[in-house]
């Protein structure tokens, strides 16, 4: 489908929406994207006892081996689930042993029934469901005035965007470049296979298709985002299983930021829910540069600040992710309701960001984070591996920064609506300045906790930062931290792109501060090719010759099928927080950490 400026296109892609199912229905883990027949068995089958279904996730690649591996232990694919590289099966407990010691196998858990966690979800008595979340923010105080996000662009910097029910709507959501490694894949470009961008995108612009204006007077049943007329702009970054490179989120600020006002777009706020823990001053971190030079271009950059907590007092964990610790841009923390649809028992989430006393730079402010109803992906990877955060068939709860981070952009959605002309110095002034203070020291809660109705009746304050700029000459490998990329044992590492391409930082930002970063559809020296988008060629098919599918990267095989990092800042996908923020899922086995 050929995209040209100004004709965007929408979300809804035949034949790939996901399966709906009736509420209070049992079903399970997995829905079959397509039923095939077993492979080819690789030598004489053997027959092990009976029978267990299994869900058997893949190295990317490596499912006719594995396919052909479980024909030969006696055992029967039943459906090809590509969005996950893998299958359901049917096979005997000492075969799923055996299969497990594959190393072209990631995992295989028990493809069991399950019921949603309520029969009869009740958006009304839930005090983080968005009817609630949007009302005491203070977001439906801007509906009834007539600010709804309208005309406003909020690019989601994520793992894509899939054509749920609220996200589906005509013109709802577009897409920009897909700069995942799954970009070649023709039934996974620009969706959401993890997960992640589409619960995000859901809190920033969702509302259900047949939900029109005034939103406020919606009953709580009906879903709706902070700027439910906002409009989406994904680019897709992140894979199956989050997996990404700090080059790719570069290289994506990068083209929004020369293409924000294309004919028949107004970028206006980039949602960055991703971070790493750099271990170098923001004045010389390129991402940190790359974000910077989009707020210099007027666009509202809002970062997860990190689920870090308290683990920063206890080690050399950063007091703000990166790019959330440069100071130009908004960092936000995270909030728990406590219980209650009222701010005056708030409290800041153990996760948040909780800088030592003393540090020069803490969130800038903080939103609700904490198990909030969020759009579900079935048979996304958050969806398979952590099916206890599903609320029902359509529903998944979710806490961390990420979503803080989402809320927050969809406020900068309804300010930039009544004030299209506000810098993002003046939005983030109007943000932080309103806010409302619970209890924390100042460097946890910054201006206080989103509140919008007081926002709204405030006048547009004067504002202009002065802080040290960004100059984006320190290292790439530095910008990454701890989060790394690895294939068939080996890792990206050094200053290198994805692409195995030499990454001069200097150089880089040189062209990134004249806004050509992105030439004639190239980005640090690769080509796209194909259909066309706002005056550059983009397929996802090659890069100069290269295949964009998760082969060849510098002499290896980056297909991100292990991913070390934690950069997507959520810390929780279950109905009831848990400690950890560190997870690769590799090693989640039948709902034990093994």
């Amino acid at each position: 489908m050929e995209r040209t400026p100004g004709t965007p296109t929408s979300v809804v892609r035949a034949g790939l929406r996901p399966d709906a199912r009736t509420a209070g229905l049992a079903f399970t883990v997995l829905v079959a994207l397509a039923l095939i027949a077993p492979g080819p068995a690789a030598g004489p089958r053997v027959d092990l006892g009976p029978q267990a279904a299994v869900v058997v996730r893949t190295v990317v690649g490596s499912e006719s081996e594995v396919d052909a591996e479980i024909a030969r232990l006696g055992g029967t694919v039943t459906a090809s689930l590509g969005i996950i590289h893998g299958f359901a099966a049917t096979m005997s407990q000492a075969a799923i042993e055996a299969l497990r010691a594959d190393p072209a196998v990631v995992s295989v858990s028990a493809d069991v029934p399950l019921s949603p966690a309520s029969d009869g979800y009740d958006a009304s008595g839930d005090v983080n469901s968005m009817a609630s979340t949007t009302d005491y923010s203070g977001a439906s105080a801007w509906w009834r005035a007539g600010y709804t996000g309208a005309g406003v662009d909020v690019v989601l910097i994520d793992t894509g965007v899939a054509p749920v029910d609220g996200l589906n709507a005509t013109n709802k959501v577009v897409y920009g470049p897909d700069l995942s490694v799954e970009s070649q894949a023709s039934n996974l470009t620009e969706l959401d296979t993890f997960g992640h961008g589409t619960f995000m995108a859901g809190l920033i612009a969702g509302h259900d298709t047949s939900l029109q204006a005034p939103y406020d007077q919606a009953p709580a049943s009906a879903y709706r985002g902070m700027a439910p007329d906002a409009r989406i702009v994904s680019i897709k970054v992140g894979s199956a299983d989050g997996g990404t490179d700090v080059s790719q989120v570069i290289a994506a600020i990068d083209w929004v930021v020369q293409h924000a006002h294309d004919p028949g777009f107004n970028m206006r706020v980039i949602n960055l829910s991703y971070g790493t823990n750099s271990t170098q001053s923001y004045v010389l971190d390129p991402l940190a540069y790359a974000a910077e030079v989009a707020w210099n271009n007027g666009i509202v950059v809002v970062a997860a600040g990190g689920n870090y907590g308290f683990q920063s007092h206890m080690n050399n964990a950063p007091a703000l992710a990166d790019p959330a610790m440069d100071p130009y841009l908004i960092a936000v923390g995270s909030t728990d309701p406590n219980g209650t649809a009222t701010m005056s028992d708030d409290i800041v989430t153990d996760f948040s960001p909780w800088p030592k006393r003393g540090a020069t730079r803490g969130v800038d402010l903080v939103a609700p984070g904490s198990h909030l109803q969020g759009l579900r992906v079935p048979n996304s990877y958050i969806d398979v591996n952590y099916p206890g955060g599903r609320i029902d068939d359509r529903y998944f709860r979710g806490s961390g920064t990420s979503e803080s981070a989402a809320i927050v952009s969809g406020a900068a959605a309804l300010i930039l609506q009544k004030y299209p002309n506000a810098t993002p110095d003046r939005v983030k002034k109007l943000l932080t300045g309103t806010g409302f203070q619970i209890c924390g020291k100042s460097q946890a809660i910054g201006g206080g906790e989103l509140q919008m109705s007081k926002a709204l009746t405030s006048a547009l304050p004067y504002s202009v930062q002065t802080w040290t700029p960004s100059t984006g000459v320190g290292s790439l490998e530095l910008a990454r931290g701890s989060d790394h990329l690895t294939a068939d044992g080996v890792t990206l590492t050094g200053e290198q792109d994805i692409m195995g391409s030499p990454f001069d930082s200097a150089a880089m930002a040189a062209l990134e501060a004249l806004g050509k970063s992105w030439s004639g559809g190239a980005w640090n020296g690769k080509s796209w090719s194909g259909n066309s988008w706002s005056g550059n060629s983009w397929s996802g098919i090659s890069w100069s010759g290269v295949s964009w599918s998760g082969k060849s990267w510098s002499s290896a095989d980056w297909t991100s099928n292990s991913w070390s990092g934690k950069s997507w800042s959520t810390t929780d996908w279950s109905g009831k927080s848990w400690s950890g923020i560190s997870w690769s899922g590799d090693a989640w086995s039948n709902g034990d950490w093994t």
